[in-house]
């Protein structure tokens, strides 16, 4: 006989346990309710910001979506690229020769942004195919020399980019309404909703949601990947190309990917960027902007989507933050770099890989 049967009072309510089919609904129900609150707080920050801060935000979702672009090539392949901004300048030239005086031609911001994606990730493949064979150092070396390429190209094509003296009047995307008109060859634009487009003042706060819904795609997309067949693919390959050749995956494809699925991405931040600062210039294409996207994902935890996000925000806007302190700005976020890099090796917000790794061999890097 069971003691505690007997001993227990007949009105004793029993409470359902955590296997209980009634919790497990309860908790399947309230788990997205964290990520739905700071979806509606991310989208709600314009609205207690002012103009300047929110243009920090747009700015910050800005390299957000290329740190993830990058982390798709550096992270999920572990393929070294630091000719990442070669993606982002063709997705912006491109969409500044469509949408302004240059040419004469007016192609709306919607039908530009997956054409821009379309070009980057075929230039990402015709990056990748010469490369295929390096790794390490030398892979690093090649992509920098493409991506210092596209910027000469870019400073010394008058004709075609004007050069330095780049590119101005680009058009501002209109939400609601499709334009296209090519001189002599089309002329077609549906009307816009009534009273939509006409009221719309163009802010900071325009751009920022602009900016939050491309890093919004850019996550999705790549959570997607990292949790398919492909993004397997990928970590093996990150973690021993000889295993993952002898597993029957094929290298030659896992990396074209990783570099077209990137380069597009980094396409969706230049169309966006040259929207947002309506004209750019071969100088905006440097060599220092493939770094501090590569450092945002190195400091936030490669392979880590959070990682990239926490990444940004530490080094584009904690600088804009520190503005106030004039010539200590630097200085302050130099030591921040230099702690995080101390205490946090493997990033702040690191991968579950990742921080096994180092969980195993601290001294490792």
């Amino acid at each position: 006989m069971d003691l505690k049967a007997v001993l227990r009072p007949r009105w004793s309510p029993r409470l359902p346990t955590g296997k209980h089919p009634l919790v497990r609904r309860w908790r399947m129900l309230l788990r997205p309710l964290p990520v739905i609150g700071l979806a509606l707080a991310v989208i709600a920050l314009p609205l207690f910001l002012n103009t300047y801060q929110t243009a920090v935000l747009a700015y910050v979702g800005l390299y957000v979506m290329l740190g993830v672009g990058l982390n798709v090539v550096v992270g999920f392949a572990g393929l070294l690229d630091l000719g990442y901004v070669a993606f982002f300048a063709v997705g912006a030239y491109l969409y500044a020769l469509a949408a302004s005086p240059h040419f004469g031609v007016h192609i709306s911001f919607w039908w530009m942004v997956p054409l821009a994606m379309l070009v980057a990730a075929l230039a990402g493949i015709l990056l990748g195919l010469p490369v295929l064979r390096m790794r390490g150092d030398y892979l690093a070396i090649v992509t920098l020399g493409f991506g210092e390429i596209i910027r000469l190209l870019l400073n010394n094509l008058d004709s075609l980019t004007r050069g330095p003296q780049g590119i101005l009047g680009i058009d501002v995307p209109v939400l609601f309404s499709f334009h296209v008109r090519v001189p002599g060859l089309v002329d077609f634009a549906p009307p816009a909703i009534p009273g939509v487009v006409a009221n719309l003042r163009i802010t900071p706060a325009y751009y920022y949601y602009f900016a939050l819904a491309g890093c919004a795609l850019a996550i999705f997309c790549a959570q997607r990947l990292k949790d398919s067949r492909l993004g397997r693919a990928w970590e093996a390959i990150r973690e021993d190309e000889e295993a993952a050749i002898a597993m029957g995956i094929d290298p030659i494809r896992a990396k074209l990917l990783a570099f077209a699925i990137g380069a597009a991405v980094g396409g969706l931040g230049g169309v966006l960027f040259a929207a947002a600062q309506g004209s750019i210039f071969p100088s905006d294409f440097g060599l220092m902007v493939s770094i501090n996207v590569l450092a945002l994902v190195i400091i936030g935890g490669m392979g880590s989507i959070p990682g990239v996000v926490v990444g940004a925000v530490i080094l584009v806007g904690v600088p804009e933050l520190l503005r106030s302190l004039a010539e200590y700005r630097l200085l302050i976020f130099g030591a921040l770099l230099v702690a995080v890099m101390v205490l946090r090796p493997a990033g702040i917000w690191p991968a579950s890989r990742r921080r096994a790794e180092f969980a195993s061999d601290p001294e490792g890097v």
